[in-house]
């Protein structure tokens, strides 16, 4: 019979494979008796494992959630994904960075040498592109309200401010009543209502986070930044989910991003500006730099390529940085935007310099 100790951890092991164990499968796996088992599960819950008694014909036990994290098992590969995952963690936005960093040292500590061998030999550094001002930080207990909001599909209320502010406190919600009149939510124009809104996804879009929701005032589907949302408790009603439309969230995000309602579904992703234009270029060589667009091969060093933008003059500088002969194909507000730029870089290059 193993040791007490190992036979333990072997009991543990087994309860967070899986949901049920009946007693006696668990005696078999173990090799020993019931009644072995019985005194193993108790001194588990001495430990502070919630080991849950499960009544039936067989008997048997059940690992439930409990008030404090006990000690967890955790197999080769469950143990390089988690510090995969805690590195990436890092850098995500969502106001965890600190309490990911000390996670990842934790458990890298108590991984066993081959294994902190492998994690140190993928090191992931996430290094964001240089801004202006840094990018805002959502509180974890925000994240925590809107996903809890999402998952029981309950209506939301949030005041929601047009510009990035702080929430109310770490992990914290505004209950009914606080704050009223303060100006929050309104720029300092005085208490807005509440929004109302059909919680459907919580997402994230370069180092952000958006709640997807069903806007119950105005009718519509809208995207919210998290980090302008202050929560408010209770939480509305249950509801029926609607359908997204564009047919999935990363669908229906990347349309709203690109300034349309929906996606076009033709590969150039319904931006606001589409132009077409032939390249004096082979169609694989402008193929390798093009991510959104159309590209058609039209002879060995001619291709059509259809791509959209923000704007016309971001299309047609999109396009110029091909360096090839251009054939404008249409439409009439791209050709426009080549003559007001072809007039702005002319200016520029015949303009005399000019010193500090």
């Amino acid at each position: 019979m193993p040791k007490t100790s190992a036979r333990l951890l072997s009991l543990l092991s087994l309860l967070q494979a899986r949901r049920d164990w009946p007693g006696a499968l668990l005696a078999e796996r173990l090799d020993v008796s019931p009644r072995t088992v019985r005194r193993d599960v108790d001194r588990l819950r001495e430990l502070g494992y919630p080991v849950a008694a499960v009544k039936g014909p067989d008997g048997g036990y059940r690992l439930d959630a409990g008030t404090e994290l006990p000690p967890l098992l955790f197999d080769d590969e469950q143990a390089v994904a988690l510090a995969v995952a805690l590195q990436i963690a890092t850098a995500s936005g969502a106001g965890i960075e600190e309490a990911a960093a000390r996670a990842l040292n934790t458990v890298r500590q108590v991984l066993p040498a081959r294994l902190r061998h492998r994690v140190d030999t993928l090191r992931v550094t996430a290094v964001d592109r240089p801004e202006s001002r840094p990018g805002p930080q959502v509180d974890s207990g925000v994240l925590m309200a809107i996903g809890a909001a999402v998952h029981a599909r309950e209506v939301l209320r949030f005041d929601y401010s047009p510009v990035s502010a702080p929430a109310p406190g770490p992990g914290r919600v505004r209950p009914e009543g606080e704050g009223e009149g303060e100006g929050e939510g309104a720029g300092g124009r005085g208490a807005l209502p509440p929004r109302r809104v059909e919680p459907h996804h919580l997402v994230t879009w370069g180092r952000r986070w958006y709640l997807v929701a069903w806007d119950l005032e105005r009718g519509d589907w809208r995207t919210f930044r998290a980090d302008r949302i202050t929560p408010r408790t209770p939480t509305g009603p249950r509801f029926t989910p609607r359908e997204l439309p564009g047919g999935s969230v990363a669908d229906f995000i990347t349309a709203r991003f690109r300034g349309t309602t929906t996606a076009t579904g033709d590969g150039v992703g319904g931006w606001p500006c589409r132009g077409e234009v032939i390249l004096s270029l082979p169609a694989a060589e402008v193929l390798r730099h093009t991510r959104d667009g159309i590209v058609e091969e039209l002879g060995p060093d001619r291709c059509r390529l259809v791509l959209g933008s923000w704007s016309w003059p971001g299309l047609v500088a999109a396009i110029g940085r091909f360096d090839a002969d251009i054939e404008v194909i249409g439409p009439p507000e791209l050709s426009s935007a080549f003559a007001q730029l072809a007039a702005r870089y002319a200016a520029a290059a015949t303009a005399p310099p000019r010193h500090p």
